[in-house]
């Protein structure tokens, strides 16, 4: 396991942390149209309280460590690498509590081509402990609004986690995914665990409209989030997202595996 120091060098020098890809012009462009209630950013969270710009920027400086100047308004976006850490502390938590107790889980991502190997090894940890690692729904049809259009997408598993694909691309398991932040995939999916002799997942673990979809619909739910992702962040300060954990969520799929070896040590799982 890699030390504090050697992880938060990691973050860093992976660019998970600190000055990030996303840049500060995108992260803002999130902040009006989540004041603005555009769907395309809420993710399926309805907020109860009143978020304007100014408020999401505090609330973004505070979780994040993003600059709270509304005069900064270009060049890279930051993450404290010290919110990153604490928060998959917190992350890892959840991960052994629902571990201890052998709940059940249902894990799924909106990055499969980034973070499908991240949220893999947690399936399998999981697993591993006696925990059902849920696959509700699967080949189900979810009709997406895009950029193009509304788009029709499947709801397939691959190793455990959750994602959606275009018909015709490639067979089902498989390890391409759509890139998607629709909370429409978690709704079926859970839509389907509480129809009949279904099983509700304790646990939601994954990002965008999975965790921020299931929190709605009042299911425990953790993941990892970026600086333009507002909506999980907000989820964690009106209390339906536990865990919200500040990353950089689209670097190369690599870099994320010292982050798992980190949370499994820390939730008592490592194999």
């Amino acid at each position: 396991m890699l030390s504090i120091g050697a992880l938060r060098a990691h973050l860093l020098a992976a660019r998970l942390a600190g000055p990030v890809a996303t840049s500060r012009e995108e992260s803002l462009r999130s902040y009006r149209l989540f004041a603005a209630r555009d769907p395309r950013v809420t993710l399926g969270l309805d907020p109860e309280w009143g978020w304007g710009e100014r408020d999401l920027l505090r609330l973004m400086a505070d979780k994040c460590g993003v600059s709270d100047d509304p005069g900064h308004v270009s060049g890279p976006d930051v993450i404290d690498p010290e919110r990153t850490l604490a928060g998959l502390d917190a992350f890892a938590v959840r991960i052994g509590e629902v571990a201890a107790r052998r709940g059940a889980v249902l894990l799924g991502t909106g990055h499969p081509h980034r973070l499908l190997g991240f949220y893999a090894a947690l399936a399998d940890a999981l697993s591993a402990a006696g925990c059902p690692v849920l696959t509700p729904a699967q080949g189900s049809s979810v009709d997406i609004t895009t950029r193009f259009g509304v788009r029709t997408y499947n709801l397939d598993y691959v190793r455990g986690v959750a994602l959606v694909r275009e018909p015709g691309a490639r067979g089902a398991g498989s390890e391409t995914g759509a890139h998607t932040h629709s909370p429409l995939p978690v709704r079926v999916a859970l839509g389907a665990s509480a129809g009949g002799s279904g099983q509700v997942p304790d646990l939601v673990i994954g990002d965008h409209g999975w965790v921020c979809g299931a929190g709605q619909l009042g299911i425990e739910a953790v993941g990892l989030a970026d600086t333009d992702d507002p909506a999980l962040f907000v989820g964690e300060a009106e209390g339906r997202v536990a865990v919200a954990v500040p990353l950089d969520d689209a670097v190369r799929s690599d870099y994320y595996r010292p982050l798992t070896r980190y949370v499994l040590n820390r939730a008592c799982l490592s194999q």
